[in-house]
């Protein structure tokens, strides 16, 4: 999590939402102080909490906010997770998006939470992918993490994931990881197989991970046995595809070491929370 990033995220929700002003809070009195909180509406793990401080430092500095939690706890139904006091108009202004940002990333938290107590009996760990919301994608990679689970990379820049178009192009597996190593030494390099016959042809490159991309539970198992016997045992081997809370204990079962879960971050379920006014 990057303050900046934080702060640019904010800054944005507030311009989509406030605009010119917030008409509705002019109704009350300028100078009416309340109290409000927070409270839990499910079973949820916490996630968002600079987003929700920073919604309220940039509509009023004098704003306090008192947690009861951090991120990453688990909070059960009904449990008051903060306190807010204050100027009520400002309060009133900053509700929505306050909120939008702390439900929509504790969703992403206990989402990714259920996925990592599911293979909590193996070595699998779970990961996040690119399938995030525009524009919040690091604050959904940081929910993520709150969640238990693993970042994959941030974006183009910072990992080689050679896919089938790449290799299509490239002219072969091996030739497109021997280009990538050369031309990014320091990144990690991924390439995705299809099938085990590529699989073996990945071992002989220098690749540092390979995506196993919709194999079946007898293929990943199959491909956890020929990396064992290859000789690489440093090589990280990655199922994808057809991965939900049905199938990831079985996923995690056949030994591979990530299992990568698009709807972590894609089919967000927002955390139910309410904020309450005390009054005045």
């Amino acid at each position: 999590m990057k303050p900046a990033t934080v702060t640019a995220d904010v800054s944005r929700a507030l311009a989509e939402d406030v605009g010119d002003g917030d008409v509705t809070a002019q109704l009350i009195p300028a100078s009416r102080l309340a109290e409000a909180r927070v409270v839990s509406r499910g079973d949820i793990v916490l996630a968002g909490v600079a987003w929700f401080d920073a919604v309220f430092t940039q509509l009023d500095p004098q704003i306090q906010v008192h947690w009861h939690y951090r991120d990453g706890d688990r909070i059960a139904l009904d449990e008051l997770i903060c306190t807010l006091e204050g100027n009520a108009r400002n309060i009133l202004t900053g509700e929505r998006t306050a909120l939008n940002f702390l439900q929509l990333l504790s969703g992403t938290a206990t989402e990714t939470r259920r996925y990592v107590d599911a293979v909590a009996n193996t070595r699998t760990r779970i990961l996040d992918t690119r399938k995030t919301l525009p524009g919040l994608r690091h604050a959904q990679k940081y929910a993520v993490r709150c969640g238990g689970g693993e970042n994959h990379r941030m974006g183009l820049f910072d990992a080689v994931l050679i896919k089938e178009n790449h290799i299509a192009t490239a002219g072969s597996l091996a030739t497109a990881v021997a280009a990538a190593r050369e031309q990014q030494p320091q990144l990690m390099i991924e390439v995705e197989v299809e099938n085990l016959e590529q699989l073996d042809e990945a071992l002989t490159t220098s690749a540092d991970r390979v995506l196993l991309d919709n194999f079946t539970l007898p293929a990943l198992s199959a491909a956890v046995e020929h990396r064992n016997r290859s000789g690489r045992p440093d090589l990280k081997l990655e199922a994808s595809g057809d991965v939900d809370l049905t199938t990831v204990a079985d996923i995690a079962a056949t030994g591979v070491d990530y299992v990568s879960v698009g709807r972590l971050t894609k089919n967000v379920h927002a955390a139910d929370l309410s904020m309450r006014f005390l009054g005045t």
